[in-house]
């Protein structure tokens, strides 16, 4: 496969080297992981710890893919560890906030929560750490995470990731930026653009689409690019949006480099055919396999990862040379 170049500042784990032991090259060893991985593929469970329920709480819409991955990672982990998986989510942050609440009162085992928007869900959180339930923040909030309580965080760091597109951005030759936020209130989009605008040597707008609706953002999009002929490059913060961005692209008759964060099979396919330049994936299969592993672990062994620091899982650079090598995962819903 070929290589990603990658911003990433801590390693990450992978599958954690297999629960239940140290990792070997023994042969044993070997065939004791292929067992594992087999029963796991299988939906059984591989570990005799108790049959915990653990309860993910994110601040997804309905009908995005992203957190359509992030699920089958948490749900692969859950069969293997014995994990009753429990998923709720709500994109209005009091909503989510009262979700987390639910959890606590149904006295779930650990708790993995999203803090798209930290201030809204900060009381949440501190009632489910006062409980003496373990909480994992994945995906957005790795600023408050530590603040609030949590084991730890899982994810990229946003201000990191828009770093890596403002750099890619000066490889490419690009001078104009347009950086389209698509839900308002959402610290890490924030940080998203924050980071493309240190390290982009060119400028940078942005620009606040409604996300719940496609029409408007392609709208949107395709007025504001017919207003700006300047404009070289416009980078979406969700794989969905990449699509939709293509179209305005061709509506205003633009010559426009279409970028996205996020990776699935429609944007892998737009990176290997050259309709998109290039994705920045933070791997939400990991996001939610690492979590519910990381819960059980702590569970079980108190074990706890990243040293007080949040375990990275991106961003990597994907272009059209490495598209190939991830359409199959993409398709099969795991990239």
């Amino acid at each position: 496969m070929a290589r990603f170049r990658t911003w990433t500042g801590i390693a990450v784990a992978g599958a954690l080297c297999a629960s239940l032991a140290a990792c070997s090259s023994t042969g044993g060893k070997r065939a004791e992981d292929a067992r594992a991985a087999a029963a796991a593929a299988q939906g059984k469970s591989v570990v005799s710890t108790p049959r915990w329920t653990f309860a993910m709480i994110t601040h997804s819409g309905d009908g995005d893919t992203f957190w359509d991955i992030v699920q089958s990672g948490a749900k692969e982990a859950a069969a293997k560890d014995n994990i009753n998986f429990l998923y709720s989510h709500d994109d209005e942050a009091q909503q989510q906030a009262q979700l987390v609440d639910a959890a606590v009162d149904k006295k779930v085992d650990g708790i993995i929560v999203t803090l798209a928007k930290p201030d809204a869900m900060k009381a949440a959180v501190a009632r489910a750490v006062a409980a003496g339930i373990p909480v994992i923040t994945v995906n957005s909030g790795s600023a408050q995470s530590k603040e609030f309580g949590a084991l730890t965080h899982i994810g990229q760091d946003e201000t990191i990731a828009g770093q890596a597109v403002g750099e890619e951005l000066n490889a490419r030759g690009k001078k104009r930026a347009l950086c389209v936020l698509h839900e308002q209130g959402n610290v890490g989009h924030e940080q998203r653009c924050d980071g493309v605008e240190e390290s982009f040597d060119g400028t940078v707008e942005r620009l606040h689409v409604n996300g719940t609706s496609m029409p408007d953002v392609q709208s949107a999009l395709e007025a504001k690019l017919q207003a700006d002929d300047l404009v070289d490059a416009v980078v979406t913060l969700g794989a969905p949006y990449a699509d939709t961005a293509v179209k305005a692209k061709r509506g205003a008759g633009s010559d426009a480099e279409i970028d996205t964060f996020d990776l699935n099979a429609k944007v892998a396919a737009g990176l290997k055919d050259g309709t998109l330049g290039f994705a920045v994936d933070q791997q939400p299969y990991l996001q939610g396999y690492q979590a519910v592993d990381l819960l059980w672990l702590y569970r079980y062994n108190a074990d706890t990862l990243g040293g007080g620091r949040p375990v990275l899982t991106g961003p990597q650079i994907v272009t059209e040379e490495q598209a190939a090598a991830l359409e199959e995962y993409t398709k099969r819903g795991t990239r």
